[in-house]
């Protein structure tokens, strides 16, 4: 997947889901649905094209681009901003769901061929809605057709809603497709609702509103081997930066390795600053893989998180946190047995 910042630099023409995409949930995927190649035939006959239209629309072809006929294949292209615009206006740094190569592998996954991202900075933020979709979306990158959330809203102050995105592009021949709000038993399918999910433990919501178990993914490091002499080795995770943790606490994960991706480990995972044993320190991530040894420094795990178990507690004794930990390890290998089985 073709991945750019410099709108010198993008493949078109485009089919385009437009929007912030932070977690890439059920709600995002349906936006990025109608762009991907199986989506896009219906989209492209020749209703669109239009004789007064300002630019041609594109044609859809099952060939890969070319000059066959003047027409390309569009590129499927999700188009998004960065930094997120709250963290520009707030000027305070965001944690995101899905950090930007996570969610480039994501995107790869559904078949997404370009990410670009957009520079969010004080030029792009004052441009006038019917200035954005000219300049960027139809000029710069040849837009064929648009897909967007419903609540999507763009151009300075955000003025520019849906209806007029469809509005400004219908003189060039872009259709834009408007995807309705989704909702599971009753909850709005949101990146908040994400959130807040995650950060009260709720790990099977965020789960349900994700489509897919929320991930971490970092290398294993050096740590202080406490779990070592617990009789509880763990790996300790290096995380990106930017990544939003759950709420502390321990969960039942399931871990693949970079050197062994088709292969998943059942695991406890412990996010928190161990009160226990450590005074005043930041955060750590680190994760005991059930029946398994060996050394994974310098290896990339991908930890899928799958129940939360218990909140961080401090204990009075090494030995009561041990005693803890193999009863955490009980009850993330019964879970898995019963909701989860290899």
């Amino acid at each position: 997947m073709w991945i750019t910042s410099s709108l010198s630099t993008v493949l078109t023409p485009t089919s385009i889901a437009l929007g912030n995409f932070d977690g890439l949930h059920r709600g995002h995927q349906k936006v990025i649905e109608p762009i991907l190649p199986s989506q896009l035939p219906h989209l492209f006959n020749s209703s669109l094209a239009n004789p007064s239209s300002r630019s041609p629309a594109c044609e859809y072809n099952q060939g890969s681009g070319g000059s066959g006929g003047g027409t390309k294949h569009p590129y499927s292209t999700l188009v998004t901003f960065d930094p997120h615009p709250q963290e520009f206006f707030s000027g305070e740094s965001r944690s995101l769901l899905t950090p930007q190569e996570e969610k480039a592998q994501y995107l790869e996954t559904m078949g997404v061929r370009q990410l670009i991202l957009l520079p969010f900075d004080q030029k792009l933020a004052t441009l006038s809605p019917q200035a954005f979709v000219a300049e960027i979306l139809i000029k710069q990158l040849q837009a064929c057709c648009i897909s967007v959330g419903e609540d999507f809203r763009f151009g300075n102050q955000r003025s520019g809603t849906v209806d007029d995105l469809k509005a400004i592009a219908q003189p060039y021949g872009v259709t834009v497709n408007i995807v309705p709000l989704n909702k599971i038993d009753g909850l709005r399918i949101s990146s908040s609702a994400i959130r807040h999910a995650l950060s009260q433990g709720d790990i099977l919501q965020a789960n349900q509103l994700l489509g897919r178990p929320y991930r971490l993914i970092g290398e294993v490091i050096q740590g202080q081997q406490l779990g070592r002499t617990l009789g509880f080795p763990t790996a300790n995770l290096q995380l990106s930066p930017d990544k939003f943790l759950p709420r502390y606490g321990v969960y039942a994960v399931r871990v693949t390795r970079d050197d062994q991706p088709t292969k998943h480990h059942l695991g406890v995972m412990n996010i928190g600053c161990r009160p226990t044993v450590a005074q005043g320190q930041p955060p750590t991530v680190e994760i005991h893989l059930l029946d398994w040894s060996g050394d994974l420094y310098g290896k990339t795990l991908t930890v899928d998180i799958e129940q939360f178990l218990r909140p961080e507690q401090k204990f009075a004794s090494l030995d009561r946190l041990k005693s803890q930990i193999q009863l955490d390890c009980i009850q993330a290998k019964s879970l898995a047995s019963a909701t989860f089985p290899l």
